[in-house]
């Protein structure tokens, strides 16, 4: 269905005057949208080019893997890594770009988001989340998560040049 452009310029301005109503629309259009919900790893690299893995608690069919979490309502990917690379670990990382995007192993409504990163600092301490964790090469990885892996090997290909 084409609507043609003064019928579109006519919904617009009749918005504009009751801006109330672009508000009722939105809440309508987030009722029926479906909901997702989002975790976030880190591949972080230290200056060996070794990869920082952690044995999770929650995991236990498959212990080790990246350090992450769940993004919290309306927090931006990049500061959630953040946020929980500290509160996991107590590492600061620069965060280089994003290297993988996928819905959900578990939850087809969930997207995990996968960085690169660069360890700024070593791991200071560990949650209650986790109960160890390693720097480990490419050719030492342990059974993960396949989000995990594909991120890892995401991340060989992928490289960037230092600038």
């Amino acid at each position: 269905m084409s609507v043609s452009l003064d019928h579109r310029r006519r919904i617009s301005q009749w918005l504009q005057r009751v801006p109330w109503m672009f508000a009722g629309m939105r809440f309508g259009l987030q009722v029926v949208q479906p909901r997702f919900t989002a975790g976030v790893v880190g591949v972080v690299m230290n200056r060996e080019e070794k990869i920082l893995l952690v044995e999770h608690v929650f995991h236990p069919q498959t212990p080790w893997g990246l350090p992450g979490g769940w993004l919290e309502r309306g927090e931006a990917p990049i500061l959630a890594l953040q946020r929980e690379l500290r509160e996991e670990t107590g590492i600061q990382v620069s965060i280089c770009y994003p290297l993988l995007i996928e819905t959900g192993y578990y939850y087809r409504t969930h997207l995990d988001i996968a960085f690169l990163c660069r360890a700024e600092s070593d791991v200071s301490c560990l949650s209650s989340e986790l109960l160890d964790y390693r720097w480990a090469s490419l050719d030492d990885l342990p059974p993960m998560l396949p989000f995990h892996r594909a991120a890892i090997l995401s991340s060989q290909y992928q490289r960037k040049p230092e600038v």
